[in-house]
């Protein structure tokens, strides 16, 4: 259903910049934030070709601690589905999550618990997709290596340095995605736009496919 780029794009490492890590007991946990699954899923699938229902929002537990807060636990299922440009087929994802709401109050309980619960669930049934989505982080030997790498000091040549060298891309549409130690172009009618992609200092690698720039091009 997904066709050539988007195929590419889903099979492309995680950026070790796009996790984030907390503390959970004697647990150190890696996890995708919220906003930027939902900024991926518009990248790779387009903005109105997917979107989410919440089928179930539901209370499991109450009760209070031990500094007198309420504790509230929220459970949720979410369905995902995706569709191709035509919207003739689509796939459908559905996973459950949890969510705790911790406060004085019983609506900040509530309202806290429930948002958790949501996107817990969201995220649950993205990572169906791929490791764009995080499911790589269930690995834990790939969340091992992911932990190291993230400990090394990080290159002062990453994309995110200089976003507005690529403003003439971003404004045909495309966007510049790093892929091991190349910047590579992302985008519909990549070839119709060569001469603003090849300005940028980008070239075709007939091998990958894709307009390609090393990082050490870019520190230049």
């Amino acid at each position: 259903m997904f066709d050539q780029q988007q195929n590419q794009a889903l099979s492309h490492e995680l950026e070790n910049t796009r996790i984030k890590s907390r503390s959970k007991g004697d647990i150190e946990l890696s996890y995708l934030e919220g906003f930027d699954v939902i900024d991926t899923a518009n990248k790779i699938f387009g903005y109105g070709n997917w979107s989410y229902n919440i089928s179930t929002l539901e209370q499991v537990s109450q009760e209070s601690n031990q500094n007198q807060n309420i504790v509230l636990c929220y459970k949720a299922i979410v369905a995902v589905k995706v569709c191709d440009a035509q919207h003739t087929q689509h796939i459908s994802r559905e996973d459950v999550g949890f969510g705790t709401g911790i406060a004085k109050t019983l609506s900040d309980a509530y309202e806290s618990a429930a948002k958790e619960a949501v996107t817990d669930a969201f995220k649950r049934a993205m990572r169906s997709f791929g490791n764009q989505f995080g499911n790589s982080l269930y690995d834990k030997s790939r969340q091992h290596q992911s932990s190291q790498q993230t400990q090394q000091p990080k290159p002062s040549n990453q994309m995110n340095a200089a976003p507005q060298d690529y403003s003439k891309l971003s404004n045909l549409g495309l966007s510049v995605m790093q892929q091991g130690q190349n910047l590579i172009v992302m985008g519909d009618d990549i070839f119709a736009k060569k001469d603003t992609i090849k300005a940028c200092g980008f070239k075709w690698d007939g091998r990958s496919k894709h307009w390609c720039k090393p990082l050490e091009q870019q520190a230049a």
